[in-house]
Order: structure tokens, then C-alpha cells, then sequence
């Protein structure tokens, strides 16, 4: 939470310099709480386990125009039988936080890992899901800033083989997005827990065409990192996850 005493210039600094993925806000944002005048912060959901701890916070700002702008704080680290730092993530579209929430609680977080024989009818079963895509549920469009949201998904990709410029080009005329959780699940890789997520991120475009993005979502990084890959179709994407964890 914030401290009382602090200016409203000193609780963003302070904000933007701890969250790991400030450089994911958008350039319109980080400007518009330039002329932030007051700020107030309270505890919007909870979670607490005995593998994680993790809060959601609402930072409400007043700008210099008389308008509003709202911040959603991630704060999420180990409970008391799995203790790891705290770390912090930000987020100026509330869906976005809520899906970065549920991938920590209530998809692979809660999960029991995999990876050891007792756990090997789970696996063979993981693998059948992994190859067999589930039936989809019916998509509802949101019109919110969907080219912002697109440009967004392909900056944080860091695997090589990312969709490319005609990609990119194309989403510029989306206006339209749904983001759906297609996976997600807990695996023992390199001797550790990794947690993999599937993210579908479908797009209307103005010529009323759709496409999509498919993110995958994992910490199966030497240090234990949230690392996203972006790629043009479901199949590369699971692909990416099955090579990652060392199963076929």
C-alpha cells in the first residue's frame, strides 16, 4: 500500500520502478500520469496459500484535464511453505490483470507439480490434452484500444520466431479483441517447477476478418522468470510448450 505521507509524483516513481513490466504500459498512459495532481490506493482481491501469496491493488488517479486513470498492481511472491520475493506487475486494463492473476492462482500455481512416477498417468493425460485443442467457447468482442493491445502482445515476445511485420501490420486495423485461457498447467523441468500457460488472443479486424495471437506464458528460465512467446497459430505454440518441457 502507499505510503500516506508520500506526493503522488513519488507513488508512481515508486510504482513504475518496481513493477517488472512497466515498459508494457503504453506510451499514452505513462504521458497521461505525467499530469497525475492525486492518487489513492486500495486492496482490490486477495489470495493467500501455503504456495502464494498475492494481492491486487487499485491505484485511482486525478489529471490535470479533470479525468481519471486507473492502475492495477499485481503484488505476488511464495506463501509460507514455498517463500520467494515479492515482485510486482502493473496494468492500466483491468481484464489484463485479472488473466495475470488467474495464471498465479487457480490455473498452474495451484496445481500439483509433475515429473516423478507418481505422477505419471497425470502426465500421459497432459500430453492428450496438449495434442487434442479443446472445444472452443463462443467469443464476445470487446472494442477497448485492441491495435494498442495487439502492439503490446508482440512487444513482450521474446522468442525468435515471433510473428513478423506483415503480423503486426495487419492488427493495426483491429478494433475488436477476446482473450481466452486455452491452458494451463504446473511441470517439473531441469529438476524445478515451471509453470506454462496458453493464452488465445483473437482479434476483429475492420474488414471483418478475425485472427490471433497465441501466447505462451512460462518460468522455464534459468532464473526463474515469467518469459512470454507470441506465435501466429495454436500448433507452433504447443509446439513451443512441449519442446520447453521435454515431452512428446
Amino acid at each position: 500500500m502507499s505510503d500516506p505521507y508520500e506526493t503522488t509524483e513519488q507513488h508512481l516513481e515508486r510504482l513504475l520502478r518496481c513493477a517488472l513490466n512497466s515498459f508494457d504500459l503504453s506510451d499514452t498512459t505513462v504521458d497521461r500520469l505525467g499530469t497525475a495532481l492525486a492518487h489513492s490506493s486500495a486492496l482490490h482481491s486477495s489470495h493467500h496459500s501455503a504456495v502464494l501469496h498475492r494481492e491486487t491493488y487499485r491505484h485511482s488517479y486525478l489529471l490535470s484535464d479533470g479525468t481519471t486513470l486507473t492502475l492495477w498492481e499485481l503484488v505476488h511472491g511464495g506463501g509460507r511453505d514455498v517463500p520467494s520475493p515479492r515482485r510486482h506487475e502493473l496494468y492500466d486494463d483491468e481484464d489484463e490483470a485479472q488473466i495475470a492473476a488467474s495464471r498465479l492462482a487457480g490455473s498452474f500455481w495451484d496445481t500439483p507439480a509433475l515429473g516423478d512416477d507418481s505422477a505419471r498417468e497425470d502426465l500421459e493425460a497432459l500430453t492428450l490434452l496438449m495434442s487434442v485443442p479443446p472445444v472452443p467457447l463462443p467469443r464476445t468482442y470487446a472494442p477497448d484500444n485492441s491495435a494498442d493491445h495487439a502492439r503490446r502482445v508482440l512487444r513482450r515476445a521474446e522468442n525468435g520466431d515471433r510473428p513478423g511485420a506483415a503480423t503486426a501490420g495487419r492488427l493495426r486495423a483491429a478494433f475488436a479483441h477476446h482473450i481466452t485461457q486455452v491452458f494451463g498447467r504446473q511441470y517439473r523441468v531441469d529438476g524445478r517447477d515451471a509453470g506454462f500457460t496458453l493464452y488465445e488472443h483473437a482479434f476483429l479486424l475492420l474488414d471483418g476478418t478475425e485472427t490471433s495471437l497465441w501466447e505462451v506464458e512460462h518460468t522455464a528460465t534459468p532464473d526463474g522468470r515469467h518469459m512470454c512467446e507470441v506465435y501466429d497459430d495454436e500448433q507452433s505454440a504447443r509446439n513451443a510448450m512441449e519442446n520447453r518441457t521435454g515431452i512428446c
